[in-house]
C-alpha cells in the first residue's frame, strides 16, 4: 500500500553504604525515588488557556512551550522498570554486574563497598542532565531532534549519568545508578526510544590512593597554588582533550587511577563474557572524563563495545564539593549486552510481556544464561509512505525524521519493526523535496494480516494530516 502525501506547510515539531551517606541521602533518594505510569500522565483540559498548556506526570504539574515534544506514548513507559522484573533478561544482567561489583570492593567489614540506586526519577532538569556534565551548549545532544523534552528546564533523562552530580554532593562516594533512558532515534531492531543504563562513580583522597606512598600527591604543586582563594571556573569543550591527563592531575594519580579502572572492567568484561576474551581499550572523548576509553572485545567475528569509562573531570568533583578526591566512572546500557547474551535478535523483545519470552529466562542460577529461542516466525508487511516537503525545506533542514518516527510510534506502537527512508529527489521545476519512509509492520506475538496493517498504516496517513498539515496526493 503506498500512501503519497503532500505537504503545504511546515511539519509541526513533535519534538553498601556507610550510616552517614545514607542520613545525608536520605532526602535527596526521598525525593527522586517516585516512579511514573501512563495512568498519572495527563495534559490539563481546563477552558483557561494556561491550565491546557500544563502537563501534569505523577502529581507534579510542568508548564508546556515550544521545547515540549514528549508524548504520551513516551510517557506510557514511565515506571515499567523492565530492569527490576523478576526473571527479566535486563534484570539478570543488572544483578549479574552488582554481584561483581559487591565481590570486588568491600569494606573492612566485609560489606559491600558500593551502593545501588534503580529507582531514581527519570524527569530531571536541564541542569542535571547536561550543565553539570560540562556538555556545551552547542553539543547535539542538546537538541530537540534527540531528547524527550517536558518543556525548556526538564526532559526525560538522556542517561543515567544525569544524577552523578547529585549523588556525590550528597556524600557518595562508590555508587551504581541503574534505570531507563529515553533518547529519540530511528526505528529498527536495535533501537528504541527507552533502553536502561548502569552508570557508576568511584571516588579516592589522597590517604586511600597513595596508602603506600603518602609523599605523593593527587594534585600538581603549580596548580594547587594557583588555585588560592579563587573559584575555580568550569570549562566546557567539545574538542578533544588531551589523553594522558588533566592540568590538575599528578601522572602518578592519572595512571593509578586508570590501572584501578582498566583492571576492574576488564574483570567485569570477563565475568559476563568468559575468562578467554579477546579485547583492546580505544581511546575517545566525552566531556566528562578526561582521559576516557572504551572497552571493546572481540566477540561472535566482531568488535563489541561494551562500555565507555574514563577518569572524571574534577570540575564536576568541585562543584560536587569533593575537592579533595580523584576518580573514576563508567556507563553502559544493558539492552546492548543482553541481546549478545541473551541472543535476543530483537529489542522490542524487551518490553514484550507474552510467557513465551519472558518464561525462557530465570534468576535461579545468574551464571546460566539461556539462549532466546523464537517462539514462532512472523511475517513481515511492507507498506511505503511519501510527501512533498514544504518549500525551502530538506531532510538535513528543517524536516527531523525523529518528529515523523515519533509520530509512527503514537500511531502503532511496537507493531512497527522498522522505518527507512529509502527515496528522496528534488522536483527540477517545483523545487520542492520528496522523500519516502519504508515502513516495515511485524507483531512479535501473532500474524498480522494486510487489512491490519492498512487499517494502522491510514492512521499514520490521518495523523501525518493533522500534526503535519499535510494533503493526500
Amino acid at each position: 500500500m503506498l500512501i503519497t502525501l503532500k505537504v503545504f506547510a511546515q511539519p509541526r515539531l513533535l519534538n553498601g553504604i556507610s550510616k552517614k551517606n545514607y542520613l545525608r541521602y536520605s532526602v535527596l533518594e526521598a525525593t527522586n525515588a517516585r516512579c511514573f505510569s501512563s495512568t498519572n500522565y495527563r495534559r490539563a483540559t481546563n477552558t483557561n488557556a494556561a491550565e491546557q498548556n500544563r502537563l501534569e506526570i505523577n502529581g507534579s504539574s510542568f508548564v508546556a512551550d515550544n521545547w515540549t515534544n514528549v508524548t504520551p506514548k513516551i510517557l506510557s513507559y514511565l515506571g515499567m522498570n523492565k530492569h527490576l522484573q523478576s526473571n527479566h533478561p535486563l534484570s539478570i544482567l543488572r544483578q549479574r554486574i552488582v554481584n561483581y561489583f559487591y565481590k570486588t570492593y568491600k569494606t573492612s567489614r566485609g560489606n559491600p563497598l558500593f551502593s545501588v540506586y534503580d529507582k531514581l526519577n527519570p524527569v530531571v532538569t536541564v541542569q542535571q542532565n547536561f550543565d553539570n556534565l560540562l556538555i556545551p551548549l552547542d553539543h547535539v545532544s542538546r537538541n530537540k531532534s534527540d531528547c524527550y523534552y517536558i518543556n525548556q528546564h526538564y526532559l526525560l533523562r538522556a542517561h543515567t549519568t544525569a544524577h552523578q552530580v547529585d549523588l556525590i554532593s550528597s556524600g557518595l562516594d562508590n555508587f551504581l545508578v541503574v534505570g531507563e533512558v529515553y533518547r529519540r532515534d530511528e526505528i529498527d531492531s536495535t533501537h528504541y526510544p527507552v533502553f536502561h543504563q548502569l552508570d557508576a562513580v568511584r571516588l579516592v583522597t589522597k590517604d586511600k590512593l597513595f596508602a603506600r606512598n603518602p609523599d605523593l600527591e593527587i594534585f600538581e604543586q603549580d596548580w594547587r597554588e594557583s588555585q588560592g582563594n579563587k573559584s575555580q571556573v568550569i570549562h566546557s569543550s567539545s574538542k578533544c582533550l588531551d589523553q594522558s591527563k588533566q592540568p590538575c592531575h599528578t601522572l602518578e594519580a592519572v595512571k593509578l587511577v586508570e590501572h584501578e579502572l582498566k583492571n576492574v572492567l576488564l574483570g567485569l568484561a570477563k565475568d559476563l563474557f568468559g575468562p578467554k576474551i579477546q579485547y583492546r581499550w580505544v581511546d575517545t572523548y566525552f566531556p566528562f572524563t578526561q582521559p576516557s576509553w572504551e572497552l571493546e572485545i572481540f566477540y561472535k567475528d566482531n568488535w563489541l563495545e561494551v562500555l565507555g569509562c574514563g577518569v572524571m573531570r574534577h570540575e564536576i568533583l568541585q562543584q560536587s564539593g569533593a575537592n579533595n578526591s580523584i576518580g573514576y566512572a563508567f556507563g553502559l546500557g544493558l539492552e546492548r549486552l543482553a541481546m549478545v547474551l541473551f541472543d535476543i535478535p530483537d529489542i522490542r523483545l524487551f518490553w514484550s510481556n507474552d510467557t513465551g519470552f519472558l518464561s525462557q529466562f530465570s534468576e535461579k542460577d545468574l551464571y546460566k544464561l539461556a539462549k532466546y529461542k523464537p517462539v514462532s516466525i512472523y511475517p513481515q508487511c511492507t507498506n511505503d509512505l511519501s510527501f512533498w516537503l514544504p518549500s525551502g525545506v530538506d531532510v538535513n533542514a528543517g524536516f527531523v525524521a525523529n518528529d515523523f518516527y515519533d509520530l509512527v510510534r503514537s500511531q502503532a506502537g511496537d507493531v512497527v519493526e522498522q522505518i527507512s527512508l529509502v527515496d528522496k529527489f528534488k522536483h527540477p521545476k517545483k523545487g520542492l523535496t520528496s522523500v519516502c519512509f519504508r515502513i516495515v509492520y511485524r507483531h512479535m506475538e501473532r500474524t498480522l494480516t494486510q487489512a491490519e496493517v492498512n487499517d494502522i498504516h491510514k492512521r499514520i496517513a490521518d495523523a501525518c494530516v493533522r500534526n503535519f498539515n499535510v494533503e493526500i496526493r
